[in-house]
């Protein structure tokens, strides 16, 4: 019964110390390079578009344009932040989404601006 109970300590002991070795899953979401990819060439046509538009409102959204992609940079390096907490990962994917959306949201309101 001793013997039992001993090598039944050590198994536990040597399963505790394998699990302690292994690092925790990554449980912090990502976003799909697919959905990246997609909100990139959103904002760089939005960029390209209103700035290269010469109505006076295209001409006064212009440089606010030119921050967007650097928004979404911003965001996806926090999100691949090894060390950001989770909760800094879901706000910044937030971010970043709300980013794209009102790219492509611009870009499909330059036609009511006069810009093709």
């Amino acid at each position: 019964m001793t013997r039992v109970i001993i090598l039944l300590l050590a198994l536990a002991a040597c399963s505790k110390k394998e699990s302690a070795s292994q690092p925790p899953p990554d449980d912090k979401p990502r976003i799909p390079q697919t959905e990246v990819k997609r909100g990139q060439d959103a904002c760089k046509a939005y960029v390209e578009k209103v700035c290269a538009c010469t109505t006076p409102e295209a001409v006064k959204q212009c440089p606010l344009a030119k921050a967007l992609p650097d928004a979404i940079a911003t965001g996806l390096e926090i999100g691949m932040n090894l060390e950001a907490e989770r909760r800094d990962v879901v706000q910044a994917n937030d971010m970043v989404r709300k980013t794209m959306k009102e790219c492509i949201e611009q870009l499909a309101r330059l036609p009511s601006l006069g810009c093709n």
